[in-house]
């Protein structure tokens, strides 16, 4: 298949969910030499998952199929720009390349603006929204010397 036509399931997939109202206008793709290897669609609402975004649900089920956490020789085709959870998805799971739809700016214009999670990104811990704060820093730490030191570790 073509870049037009991976997008263009990506966005067939985001109106068939407007459509059933199954859960937000989103659909994603994640392709392989051409080939669809996982579709995902938003979920949220339908699954009361605040993570189950369209590119989520497409990484997770990709990674599943292919046995790997990481897409590296793969593509992801989204209708609209990731948000900062799924752009961050997206890295970890480190495919070759993302396509997108419309813009953050078309999706504020429809209700789904994410500035305030861009914004949140720059402010200190101690000033964000939502109560954020250093606890048993010692202790969580100790569990990182113990990954390191682990030799069944795999890293990524």
């Amino acid at each position: 298949m073509t870049r037009e036509e991976l997008m263009g399931r990506a966005i067939e997939l985001a109106l068939e969910n407007v459509r059933s109202a199954r859960g937000g206008p989103f659909g994603a793709v994640v392709a392989r030499g051409g080939e669809i290897v996982a579709e995902g669609t938003n979920q949220v609402t339908g699954t009361n998952d605040p993570t189950a975004h369209a590119e989520v649900v497409a990484i997770r089920r990709a990674c599943e199929k292919l046995g790997s956490f990481q897409l590296e020789d793969c593509e992801i085709y989204t209708s609209c720009e990731p948000c900062p959870m799924c752009l961050g998805a997206i890295y970890w799971a480190r495919p070759r390349a993302v396509y997108f739809g419309a813009t953050q700016e078309d999706a504020a214009a429809a209700g789904f603006d994410d500035e305030f999670l861009y914004r949140e990104l720059t402010v200190p811990v101690a000033e964000r929204r939502i109560r954020t704060e250093e606890l048993m820093r010692g202790e969580a730490r100790e569990v990182f010397a113990a990954g390191a030191a682990s030799p069944e570790k795999i890293p990524y």
